[in-house]
C-alpha cells in the first residue's frame, strides 16, 4: 500500500459540495501518527512501519511495552498497527504521519470495529424470515425453526444461521472517497458511512480497488450505413431526425 494512518471515529454529518447537493460524510481525527518501529527485509524479511496513536499514561502500561516505547525514544501510544508501506524503507522511527498523508479526491479502505449488538437472533442477526402471525402459529415466529438435520447427517452443518452474538467484528468498507483534508485540525472527511461507533479507531490506507476514470459518453452517429445511425422508423426518436 502507498499511503496509511491511524484516526478516530468523531462522527457522520453533512456538506454541500459546489453543485449544491448534499454530500452525506463522516469526520475521522486521523494522526498524529509515529513511527514506532521499523522492520526491514534484512532481518524480519519484509519491509513495513508500526505506527503508534494517541498518548498513553505509563502507569498504565505492562514493562514489555515500556520497554518497547524506550527502545524507540517515543512517547507511548495506546493504539499500535504494523502497515507494509511501498515507502517504509524511506521511513525512521520517530517519524511522524499527519492528515496530509491523503489529500481531497483520494479513494481510500477504512477498517474498524463494527458495532455491538449483544446476544440477537437469526431475524436481526441473519435477516431471517418470521413465520405467519396467524392460525395457531403459537409463540415461535420468531425461531430458527427446523435446521433441516433429518437422520443423514443427523447434525446440524457449521456455519449454519443462527442466534449468537452480534457485531464487534472487523469490517472493512471500500473506495470511499476523501471530500476534504485540514492537516490544522487533523481532520480527514470521506463520503459515506464507516464501521463503528463515535470514538472507535478506525484504519485508513489508500483503496486496493482499481479506479477507472468515466469517459465522455460518445455521440450517436446520424449516418443510416452504421448500425448506431440505423433505427426503427416507428418510433418517435428516430422520427425527430
Amino acid at each position: 500500500m502507498k499511503k496509511a494512518i491511524i484516526g478516530k471515529k468523531v462522527g457522520m454529518t453533512q456538506i454541500f459540495d459546489e453543485a449544491g447537493k448534499v454530500v452525506p460524510v463522516t469526520v475521522i481525527e486521523a494522526g498524529p501518527c509515529v513511527v514506532v518501529q521499523k522492520k526491514t527485509v534484512e532481518k524480519e524479511g519484509y519491509s513495513a512501519v508500526q505506527l503508534g496513536y494517541a498518548d498513553a499514561a505509563e502507569r498504565r502500561l505492562s514493562k514489555p511495552e515500556k520497554g518497547h516505547f524506550d527502545k524507540a525514544g517515543v512517547a507511548a501510544k495506546k493504539h499500535l498497527k504494523e502497515f507494509r508501506l511501498e515507502n517504509a524503507a524511506e521511513l525512521n522511527v520517530g517519524d511522524v504521519i499527519s492528515a496530509d498523508t491523503f489529500k481531497e479526491g483520494d479513494h481510500i479502505d477504512v477498517t474498524g470495529t463494527s458495532k455491538g449488538h449483544g446476544y440477537q437472533g437469526a431475524i436481526k442477526r441473519h435477516g431471517a424470515q418470521r413465520t405467519p402471525t396467524s392460525h395457531g402459529g403459537g409463540p415461535v415466529h420468531r425461531h430458527a425453526g427446523s435446521m433441516g438435520s433429518t437422520s443423514s447427517p443427523s447434525r446440524i452443518f457449521k456455519g449454519h444461521i443462527g442466534a449468537g452474538q452480534m457485531g464487534v467484528d472487523q469490517v472493512t468498507v471500500q473506495n470511499l472517497d476523501v471530500v476534504k483534508v485540514d492537516p490544522e485540525l487533523n481532520m480527514i472527511v470521506v463520503r459515506g458511512a464507516i464501521p463503528g461507533p463515535k470514538g472507535g479507531i478506525v484504519y485508513l490506507k489508500n483503496t486496493v480497488k482499481t479506479i477507472v476514470e468515466k469517459k465522455a459518453a460518445t455521440a450517436v452517429s446520424v449516418n443510416p450505413q452504421k448500425q448506431s445511425g440505423r433505427g426503427n422508423p416507428q418510433k418517435a426518436s428516430a422520427r425527430t431526425r
